[in-house]
């Protein structure tokens, strides 16, 4: 059996030269970790696997400029790019060069149509100050919805960052319905990294837009989300997608939810199929995981800059002049003169949940695992903070039990859409999959306790009432990675998976077309990104070594859940996991800072 040391080891030998051989390796490492590329100043020496004079080398990086496979310069091409004190493969320098020079390319088009929506928004005031008109106490607060949504009429790359419930889908659906009012044959594409995250970015944004105009409920309910991998045209056993640079997607409007879940790799082939004219909207949560594979690049871009929620004073100016009530209005404290930052005003944080209160239950929990709070998190492990955030340090099995025995409601449902529906009413989350608390042995053991009390019977693989999650996209039966569905029998008794589709109904697949699926009474935290559940019950392994648990990871799977919250976890691995961030390197923050003006 090839072990991953072996294969990182494997992957240096390639190249002849000893002295490249000890970076090489440590390179594919740090890809393998999530990392797009080798920061030559974090290096250590306790990370490497190697003979002596493989640990004199790596003390001497400055030698890496004179190797022949090494580029200097990002026109040459070698295996290997040397930038600003940064080791990369070719390939993922090249990832990230297109996204920073699509991003930058994209804002720097806006300048010459910045005139014409100015005006177009200044003769639609009234429709949009009526849009966004509020009530009570948020009159109270800047109205960081409108901010938003002026910008993303007036720029073509945006990015909304915010926690659940801060309104990110509401200040969407508000900029369509206006610019769907500026132009009625707006081409508009919906899209997300999983099916799963699609069809509730779908659900939630035609949820938002419903209104009085007939017409433009039409519009909405014409929306069809998809993967990005559909999006940009998938073809199957290629790297390769049909959009690209010299086939460019034809929309006016792209907007991607769940974008911390893209990879590097995706991340630049959707920038390379992005047109001149087309407007970008990316959305998610910067606090969220980022993705499986290489690259943190929405967390990168949301962290480029020192502040966000900084405006110029001309598009303060324009912003405040939609608000009639001044405590609602962007302050002194939020503008400044353009900083020449390629992001500037082109990242914003929408601030407040209408969802989660900040000084209790989950949004206080979430708030707290964020900053470190330790004396608010000391309050939640010791169950002292109120009802709807409950932390077991013992495993507690009855607490365990009382939870699962949730999945009976789906389980006696006979209707198959509505059992469905139930059974996404609650979820076992697992930080790790191996273990007495990974995802494996928690699967098994929520079987073999539902069985116990005869709700259902493990007699074959694909069994009565079984929950599966399609673990990689099949465009031929149209599921897709993350989708959700149950093992029922039709009405002749022949067994058969059940998905719900786009219209609320369920559609049959006989299992054995369906090859990439788990049983799913328990997910990974990674997976249930896109998701949200009534109930949670998060289950963290018992040791606080381990490196995956970190305050995203926890962040992240509290914020799964509406209304409850069950974490299952020792005090010292919660205050571990509180203090430790994810950090993967990368050089879009230093480059971006090399193209300012």
């Amino acid at each position: 059996m090839v072990t991953l040391k072996d294969v990182h080891q494997q992957f240096a030998s390639y190249f002849p030269s000893r002295y490249l051989q000890p970076y090489a390796y440590m390179l594919s490492k740090r890809l393998s970790e999530g990392h797009i590329c080798l920061l030559l100043s974090a290096l250590k020496e306790e990370d490497a696997l190697l003979s002596d004079d493989w640990l004199a080398y790596l003390n001497q990086p400055d030698q890496l400029s004179k190797e022949v496979l090494v580029a200097m310069k990002p026109s040459e091409r070698q295996p290997f790019v040397l930038l600003n004190n940064r080791l990369y493969l070719h390939r993922y320098f090249q990832y990230e060069t297109i996204i920073l020079n699509k991003i930058v390319a994209s804002i720097q088009a806006e300048q010459e149509l910045l005139p014409q929506r100015i005006a177009d928004l200044a003769a639609h005031r009234a429709y949009i100050q009526d849009l966004f008109r509020k009530k009570g106490a948020e009159d109270q607060r800047t109205d960081w919805q409108l901010a938003a949504a002026l910008s993303l009429v007036l720029q073509n790359f945006t990015i909304i960052t915010g926690g659940p419930g801060t309104g990110k889908t509401t200040t969407v659906a508000k900029v369509l319905s206006i610019l769907f009012t500026l132009n009625d044959s707006l081409k508009v594409a919906l899209a997300a990294p999983t099916g799963k995250a699609a069809a509730r970015m779908g659900e939630s944004l035609k949820k938002a837009s419903s209104s009085d105009d007939q017409e433009m409920n039409k519009r909405f309910q014409a929306l069809e989300p998809s993967t990005l991998h559909r999006l940009l045209g998938y073809i199957p056993d290629s790297p390769f997608f049909k959009h690209n640079h010299d086939n460019t997607l034809n929309y006016d409007v792209i907007i991607v939810d769940e974008s911390s879940m893209i990879d590097v790799a995706l991340f630049a082939k959707l920038m390379d199929a992005i047109g001149k004219g087309t407007r970008l909207i990316l959305l998610g949560d910067k606090n969220q995981l980022a993705s499986v594979e290489a690259g943190s690049l929405f967390g990168d871009l949301c962290l480029a800059q020192e502040k966000l929620n900084v405006f110029s004073t001309g598009q303060a100016e324009l912003i405040n002049s939609f608000i009639s009530d001044s405590a609602a209005q962007i302050s002194l404290m939020h503008q400044s003169g353009d900083s020449g930052h390629p992001l500037f005003q082109h990242v914003i944080e929408l601030m407040f949940s209408h969802r989660f209160k900040d000084d209790s239950g989950i949004g206080h929990f979430s708030k707290a695992i964020l900053g470190n709070d330790r004396p608010v998190i000391h309050k939640f492990v010791t169950n002292k903070a109120g009802e709807l955030v409950y932390v077991d340090t013992t495993y507690s099995d009855p607490l365990f039990q009382s939870f699962v025995q949730g999945y009976e409601e789906y389980i006696n449902e006979k209707d198959k859409v509505e059992a469905l529906r139930k059974f996404n009413n609650l979820r076992v989350l697992c930080a790790v999959r191996e273990g007495v608390h990974g995802l494996a042995a928690i699967n098994s053991k929520i079987e073999k306790y539902l069985e116990d009390k005869r709700l259902i019977k493990v007699d074959r693989e694909f069994y009565d009432n079984r929950p599966i999650i399609v673990t990689s996209n099949n465009y031929n039966l149209g599921l897709f990675n993350g989708d959700i569905g149950l093992i029922r029998p039709d009405d002749s008794g022949v067994l058969y998976a059940w998905f719900e589709n786009k219209d609320g109904e369920v559609k049959a697949f006989s299992p054995g077309f369906i090859k990439n699926c788990e049983t799913v009474f328990a997910m990974t935290i990674h997976k249930s990104q896109g998701s949200e559940f009534n109930q949670v019950l998060v289950i963290l392994p018992d040791d606080s070594n381990n490196s995956i648990l970190t305050r995203e990871l926890l962040y992240t799977a509290v914020t799964r859940a509406r209304n409850y919250v069950l974490l299952q976890g020792s005090e010292e691995v919660i205050d571990e996991a509180c203090s430790r961030m994810v950090e993967r390197a990368s050089g879009i923050v230093e480059r971006l800072k090399h193209t300012e003006n």
